[in-house]
């Protein structure tokens, strides 16, 4: 704690909020003596509470500390005034000054992200340039209570396992710091306004197009007058209990992701396919997630649903396969190993230059009869026996419903999509053809060509789903029992 003398001229306001940051930075261990710390300023009242806050205590924890600001450029005006404001701060501080500018917006259209994320990226890369060019050890930021009980909302709301419902660490890799993080929005508004102290306001933080002002100005309020008048405290208790879940499971999937590991670099991590047999379903997702954030330095933007297709390559894909994920990250299954990496090179690039395909491969073997569901082409695919007595006119059939001499046929059957130098031969045409020039001369589009289902047999197309028969199958005089294909709606 501060001493009573630096407490003696003090207002209540003050005192309350410096027990507060100074408990979170012990008990967190968030500076040690001699660390240089570079804070964040905005110049909105978080941010100038924090530099405040931090000036005032680092005679106690022996701290040096610099402000840098990130001019956006995204308000125009009052993104000039919030720079020159922060400027003004940092000279009245006396405290080293980084500015940069950047045009976000520019960034986002480059990269096709969201504006916030955009934003996030730009701020965190410059930050990181700061600290590195100048010495500084740690990156205080200003997020609080409330963000972080916006911010488990908000990912509860999309669906997030136990990581994203963790919230904000106070402590990330040993660097990035958030002393207020246990300090409420309206104490830092009481202590500003006690030590008369000037921020600037972000018009922005109204703007209810974005989720996170939507969740502050409408959902919580609703929460809080109608559900639950402590729910940043309950939401704040969830995020603290699933971070402590979170260690120590992370602690209990390190040996059974060090059993599983074949190789690692410094973008690419091999994983042995067979340990997957082995671990539960919820082990595998770890054990991904954790080799993709490995190559990747995090985990946004890998949802649910890639780890998912991820584990279904791994357990059911082909032997040979790829699926390609956000941020230039590759999921290779090479027989018995699967490959985690980051590529160098934007991957549609890459394929093209390879001439490989773009999108994700799925396999499916399977015997007869029976209804099987191949997600990927949002269809089911039934089949059935039947003799050849059964065997309706073809005429009237149409293209979804086929027929095959099952003497003919080779099970289990797989169902695939189409890989590059794939043959068959149509029904009705003498000789093979390309399944690609196939695609091209029926004017199919390249987004149903992708997902389009095969029927495979002894390692032969037999039919192109919805489509084309091969000749190889075809019912003749001789037929004497039936298979009967039929394509339905998933």
């Amino acid at each position: 704690m501060p001493s009573q003398h630096n407490n003696h001229h003090k207002g209540p306001a003050e005192k309350k909020i410096l027990r507060t940051v100074h408990q979170t930075i012990t008990d967190n261990s968030m500076f040690q003596s001699g660390d240089h710390v570079l804070v964040a300023v905005s110049g909105g009242p978080d941010s100038v509470a924090l530099i405040h806050l931090l000036d005032t205590l680092s005679p106690v924890f022996s701290f040096g500390l610099g402000i840098a600001h990130l001019n956006h450029r995204l308000r125009q005006i009052e993104s000039e005034r919030d720079a020159e404001f922060v400027a003004a701060l940092s000279q009245k501080l006396n405290l080293p000054f980084y500015m940069e500018k950047q045009d976000v917006r520019r960034y986002q259209g480059q990269h096709k992200l969201s504006l916030e994320e955009a934003a996030r990226r730009v701020r965190y890369t410059f930050l990181n340039q700061v600290a590195e060019a100048n010495g500084f050890t740690k990156i205080a930021l200003g997020h609080h209570y409330d963000d972080n009980a916006e911010l488990v909302l908000m990912y509860l709301l999309r669906g997030s396992g136990p990581l994203g419902l963790s919230g904000m660490p106070p402590v990330r890799d040993k660097k990035i710091v958030r002393p207020l993080i246990n300090v409420k929005r309206s104490q830092i508004i009481d202590y500003l306004t006690e030590k008369e102290l000037e921020y600037v306001r972000d018009t922005s933080n109204a703007d209810l197009n974005y989720l996170r002002n939507k969740l502050r100005h409408d959902l919580i309020p609703q929460l809080l007058s109608s559900y639950n008048p402590k729910i940043r405290e309950t939401l704040n208790r969830t995020a603290s209990i699933m971070r402590s879940e979170e260690e120590w499971i992370a602690a209990l999937i390190d040996p059974i992701f060090k059993g599983t590991l074949i190789s690692q670099e410094t973008a690419k991590i091999c994983l042995s396919r067979d340990a997957f047999d082995k671990i539960p379903l919820a082990a595998r997702r770890r054990l991904i997630r954790k080799a993709i954030l490995t190559v990747k330095g995090n985990l946004r933007r890998i949802t649910y649903s890639h780890i998912d297709a991820t584990i279904r390559l791994a357990m059911t894909g082909p032997a040979v396969g790829f699926l390609d994920l956000p941020d230039r990250i590759r999921i290779r299954r090479n027989h018995q190993a699967l490959v985690i990496s980051k590529d160098k090179e934007n991957l549609r690039a890459s394929a093209k230059n390879q001439r490989q395909p773009t999108w994700p491969t799925y396999e499916y073997t399977f015997t007869p009869p029976g209804c099987f569901h191949i997600r990927e082409a949002s269809v089911r695919l039934k089949l059935s026996e039947m003799a050849i007595k059964e065997l309706p006119d073809f005429s009237h059939t149409g293209q979804q419903i086929a027929f095959f001499d099952i003497n003919k046929l080779r099970f289990p059957l797989i169902v695939r999509n189409f890989r590059p130098g794939d043959r068959f031969s149509p029904l009705g045409m003498s000789g093979s053809q390309k399944v690609k020039a196939f695609f091209i001369n029926n004017k199919i589009p390249r987004e149903k060509r992708v997902r389009c289902p095969l029927l495979v047999s002894n390692g032969n197309i037999v039919w192109v789903v919805g489509y084309r028969l091969d000749n190889s199958v075809k019912v003749s005089a001789e037929t004497r029992k039936v298979l009967k294909a039929e394509v339905l709606l998933a």
